[in-house]
């Protein structure tokens, strides 16, 4: 009885812990148990370079003035390796963090280097009050100017570039797909730009969520599939990492649940999946304003018997084309199973619009399978419209007497970076200024920022686009230089000023039908005359919009227009086709790895160039007269070896094949001397 009390009065006074030895020794041994159960990893992987205080102390016997005659306690070696593994996993993740300040005090947030060049993603939200370029610090106590690439004002993600090294350190990107609620994680960055000695913010906890959905209601923003953890984040936060527990990056930090009157975090953060930002990061590098996907149909979960149905669908939209109907069960997207509308939603909105993916669905009781080409959520002026609208107000300037953006980093009060739609009372939304997504102070760039920004409609920056534009060019057209000769004005191309015309020529390619009856084939592709030749078969003509025509009733022109849309590119350039522009990266018939894709709008259709990452090869080429119908789509298989030469030609309408060939031979001949290259009417 009196140990009872005596035991209970010991509560009373320290807490919840027992006064006598045994149970308190029971309540270590207890301790150590859970810690390892929760630290499988650590405790398995059991590091050799543990921080010396943590070896001090496990070595040293734990003994207290009343128990010095009992055995001495020692620290389990599973504690010192969950302990030592977790500084570790910092330690590794910290230099790729990046604090991001506004120039002239106006706010800022952070960011995560994805590469050793300087590519950083971070959040839109984050980026738009700096405009086309903010300052950036990392942990080591270096500050660099830094230009926006591309943004995604619906994901809200940013690409920018900071400036001044090739050498960066970089996170090691992971599965977001493998995570599962309960692992641990930790959230490094700037909360309430505490961050002025570049010293990042570390905070630890647990992924408390996977899959998550916010819809935007009310606003431009839509975070999908996005992971939910009670790490603490904070405004300051936004843009920055999400790591698990061996340093590796699984998300970017977006937005976070607060206790309204104190601006208190609540526990509940999310992440935009780094599966996301993959998928959309092609796209980023192209510079342009991007926009997300939509199946061009709704979907709702059957209320009794389960399942994601179609419950309304465009007849224009590719889908539909593609044999989806009123009723039908989705089953699989882009690989990934859907059960209900959310998981549909959850999928589409992590898409790219244009992306071409595979699509798995119930017609009755029949398992069918096709690839569907996904629309855009919303049409391009107003997804200006609606991004100017979610701006926040422009950052002040700075007077000339206050610091500068050279002289350190800038903070506000005012400014919430983990709440994007916070603005002042009565602050109507601020007009997009062309060039400068969320426009930022009127000051002066930097020179190096300078050379690498260029304004234009539609982009956050036009260069790094015209840049790739030039190495795709270049790429496409190395195969050729042998066969083709020099560039017309003697010059061999660069990505800095490449040529822009090449001599006109003439394309005669021999072969024969990829089938049992063997037809001879021959294509002549020049620029007053395309002629098909297919035994006794032959389709000429010197118009383009005969070519067009044809493409609309899925004829085989559609063969003869990828070819010269090819070859016109090759011999005029980027700057003489028409109006061109890289489009980023895309499936090649829903498959991976990526497509870098090149666009031209000239005449009578708009084509698009797919290429190889790695090889530079073009493997396909699309030629689309109406948005509404099918394009006519060449593949493109290629000898190894050298010279590298295509090997086979195959035209397709949908998911339809109407022509194979395997080539025989590919001629590349000087035109007519009277021949002249004109501009792609």
């Amino acid at each position: 009885m009196n140990r009872a009390r005596g035991v209970f009065r010991s509560q009373q006074a320290w807490g919840p812990f027992p006064a006598d030895r045994s149970s308190l020794l029971f309540g270590l041994v207890l301790l150590t148990a859970v810690t390892a159960a929760w630290c499988p990893r650590a405790a398995a992987e059991q590091p050799t370079d543990a921080p010396e205080q943590l070896a001090t102390a496990a070595e040293q016997p734990t003994t207290s003035g009343a128990d010095e005659g009992a055995p001495p306690f020692r620290l389990d070696p599973r504690i010192l390796a969950a302990e030592s593994g977790r500084i570790a996993a910092i330690e590794r993740a910290m230099p790729a963090t990046v604090s991001i300040f506004v120039p002239g005090g106006g706010g800022g947030g952070s960011g995560v280097l994805i590469s050793p060049d300087g590519y950083a993603l971070t959040n839109f939200h984050v980026t738009s009050p700096a405009g086309s370029f903010m300052r950036c610090g990392l942990s080591d106590g270096r500050i660099y100017n830094a230009v926006i690439i591309g943004i995604d004002p619906v994901g809200d993600l940013a690409l920018i570039r900071l400036l001044g090294r090739d050498d960066f350190p970089y996170a090691e990107m992971a599965d977001s797909r493998t995570a599962r609620p309960g692992q641990w994680c930790l959230v490094i960055g700037n909360p309430f730009l505490l961050a002025t000695n570049l010293q990042p913010t570390v905070t630890w906890g647990i992924l408390s969520g996977v899959g998550r959905y916010q819809y935007p209601a009310g606003t431009l923003l839509e975070y999908a599939d996005c992971l939910q953890t009670d790490a603490s984040i904070n405004p300051g936060n936004s843009g920055g990492p999400l790591f698990d527990d061996s340093g590796r990056l699984l998300g970017i930090v977006g937005r976070a649940s607060f206790e309204k009157r104190g601006r208190v975090n609540v526990g509940v953060g999310y992440a935009i999946s780094i599966n996301q930002a993959k998928n959309f990061l092609g796209d980023l590098h192209s510079g342009r304003i991007l926009d997300h996907a939509t199946l061009g149909a709704t979907v709702a979960t059957d209320p009794d018997e389960g399942g994601a149905r179609i419950s309304n669908i465009l007849r224009s939209s590719d889908a539909y084309r593609r044999g989806l109907r009123y009723g039908q069960q989705l089953l699989e997207i882009d690989g990934r199973s859907v059960n209900t509308a959310n998981e549909v939603q959850n999928v589409l909105a992590t898409l790219p619009a244009g992306w071409r993916v595979p699509v798995v669905y119930l017609d009755g009781r029949e398992r069918k399978s096709t690839l569907v080409r996904l629309a855009n959520l919303h049409g391009y002026d107003e997804l200006l419209q609606k991004m100017a609208a979610a701006l926040p107000p422009p950052p002040p300037t700075p007077e000339p007497s206050k610091p500068g953006p050279d002289e350190g980093p800038g903070s506000s009060p005012k400014e919430n970076p983990a709440d994007p739609d916070a603005r002042p009372e009565g602050q109507p939304p601020r007009p997009l200024r062309p060039g400068r997504p969320g426009g930022g102070a009127d000051q002066p760039l930097p020179p190096e920022v300078e050379a690498l920004f260029e304004a234009r409609k539609g982009f956050a920056n036009y260069h790094p686009n015209r840049l790739k534009q030039q190495e795709l060019l270049k790429a496409l057209r190395e195969p050729w230089q042998e066969m083709w000769g020099a560039p017309a004005n003697g010059d061999e191309p660069t990505v800095e000023e490449p040529v822009q015309t090449l001599a006109p020529s003439v394309w005669t390619i021999e072969g024969v039908t990829d089938d049992p009856n063997a037809r001879s084939v021959t294509l002549h592709v020049a620029d007053d005359l395309y002629r098909l030749t297919i035994g006794d078969q032959v389709i000429e003509t010197t118009r383009r919009a005969d070519l067009a025509a044809d493409i609309s009733e899925k004829g085989l022109s559609g063969l003869l227009a990828a070819l010269e849309t090819w070859r016109t590119l090759l011999v005029r350039g980027v700057d003489g086709y028409g109006d061109c522009h890289y489009r980023g990266q895309v499936p090649l018939l829903g498959a991976r790895p990526l497509r870098d894709c090149l666009i031209g709008v000239g005449g009578e259709y708009e084509a698009a160039w797919l290429t190889h990452p790695e090889t530079g090869r073009l493997e396909a080429v699309e030629v689309t007269v109406d948005r509404d119908e099918d394009p006519a789509e060449l593949l493109i298989s290629w000898a190894d070896g050298s010279p590298e030469r295509p090997i086979g030609l195959e035209l397709r309408y949908g998911t339809t094949p109407i022509f194979q060939m395997r080539v025989e031979s590919w001629k590349v001949q000087a035109a007519e001397p009277s021949a002249e290259v004109t501009e792609v009417e």
